[in-house]
């Protein structure tokens, strides 16, 4: 969440924000208008409180009066804050200044472009007839339904090879191991900025439980110092967590819905940093040095974007993308992600550090895709592929593997 200081002070600075992202900025003055009224009736009752403190034995039926009033508008507050928390939460992060401005994806801005690209002497196969049994959709949706697959044979050890491989890329650089949880209570998945993901229907909820299942081990690496102070001598606190992820994928039915690249349940990596409020634009340029230094040790051709704030995550003040080269398409395709959400999600967590100083604030928080596994393989397949429908496997997993090359079994 914002700081409401910041809303009532600046309301243009997030109305602008807002319009930027191509959204409704009429909801500031909705939530300004609401949070006045709040403000007011918890003055009123503050004082009707402080008035009937100051009684004596003696005036018992004024007392009684103030009592029966004080109940009445405590009723009416609680009405007006669910109101307000509501409208609030309608509020997104505010985009940074070296943000693109953009309505939507076709106005993100490309950086960068590295790698070469594969130049093959035959006509390139796409990856599920290079995997063929390695990836069973069909026997899947027998079993789960649409949107699910079996990863098997020596495309599984690829897969473990690649979580193998990031977190070993990322140790030096002082990322703990983390495997989280892949469920999560509403209050902190409400408090890490997660309300579009839930009112768009992407989240799988358990109503019985008040679980939701994780979108992406963001969601509950974030949560982890919920409610405490961190001291700043610690920050930045780096995790890599390895965890399952699930989405409904809401809206983008008949969309690529063949094979592995938009499922409802894939794996990741992901990088999470926990850092100083100074210093977290540097760790956001940082997280994106390491997703690249990752993507180039896969021998990868992908090419970096500065997502528009039409296209922007919620809870993100600035976002980066890396999209791999997908022969079979002829185009890019994501496969990471970088974003600074400075004190959005801490505030609605109540995560805080201590500065030598003394001075309290809010730890800002930071989350970047380590290796989205069915998007990154997809990358693989494709542009390792040989003309006799082997796939060769990147030198650097191939300690993992225990092969130089995979292929179909037939």
């Amino acid at each position: 969440m914002l700081d409401p200081n910041l809303v009532r002070e600046n309301p243009e600075l997030v109305k602008k924000g807002m319009q930027d992202r191509g959204m409704d900025s009429s909801l500031v003055d909705v939530f300004l208008k609401i949070d006045e009224e709040w403000r007011e009736l918890t003055a009123e009752i503050e004082k009707l409180r402080s008035d009937k403190n100051k009684l004596g034995k003696e005036d018992k039926d004024e007392s009684r009066g103030l009592k029966e009033k004080i109940r009445a508008l405590d009723d009416k507050l609680k009405v007006l804050e669910a109101e307000r928390s509501a409208a609030f939460l309608e509020l997104p992060s505010v985009p940074e200044e070296r943000v693109p401005v953009g309505k939507d994806e076709s106005e993100n801005v490309v950086l960068r472009e590295e790698g070469k690209k594969p130049k093959f002497n035959f006509e390139p196969k796409d990856y599920l007839e290079l995997a063929g049994d390695m990836i069973d959709t069909k026997r899947a949706a027998k079993v789960s339904g649409s949107r699910f697959g079996y990863i098997m044979g020596d495309l599984a050890l690829l897969e473990f090879g690649l979580v193998k491989y990031v977190f070993e890329k990322l140790a030096p650089y002082g990322f703990t191991p983390i495997v989280p949880p892949v469920l999560i209570k509403s209050e902190p998945m409400i408090g890490m900025g997660k309300t579009k993901f839930i009112a768009e229907g992407d989240a799988f909820y358990i109503k019985e439980d008040d679980l939701y299942l994780v979108g992406t081990a963001e969601d509950t690496i974030g949560p982890l110092y919920m409610d405490e102070i961190l001291d700043d001598d610690i920050l930045p606190k780096r995790f890599v967590g390895f965890s399952s992820a699930f989405r409904r994928e809401a809206g983008s039915y008949g969309k690529d819905t063949k094979g592995i690249l938009r499922v409802h349940q894939f794996d990741k990596a992901e990088m999470f940093s926990f850092a100083r409020p100074e210093d977290s634009v540097a760790e956001n340029d940082f997280l994106l040095e390491r997703q690249e230094e990752i993507v180039k040790g896969l021998g990868l051709p992908y090419q970096v974007v500065h997502i528009c704030t039409g296209d922007m995550g919620f809870t993100a003040t600035n976002q980066f993308d890396i999209e791999a080269w997908i022969p079979s398409e002829n185009k890019y395709r994501e496969t990471h992600s970088c974003s600074n959400t400075t004190d959005f999600q801490s505030r609605g967590l109540n995560i805080k550090c201590k500065a030598k100083d003394g001075k309290m604030q809010y730890v800002h928080m930071l989350n970047a895709t380590g290796i989205a596994i069915g998007r990154t393989l997809i990358a693989i397949i494709e542009n390792y592929q040989t003309k006799d429908g082997r796939i060769k496997v990147p030198k650097v997993l191939q300690s993992y593997v225990g092969k130089k090359e995979i292929k179909r079994v037939e």
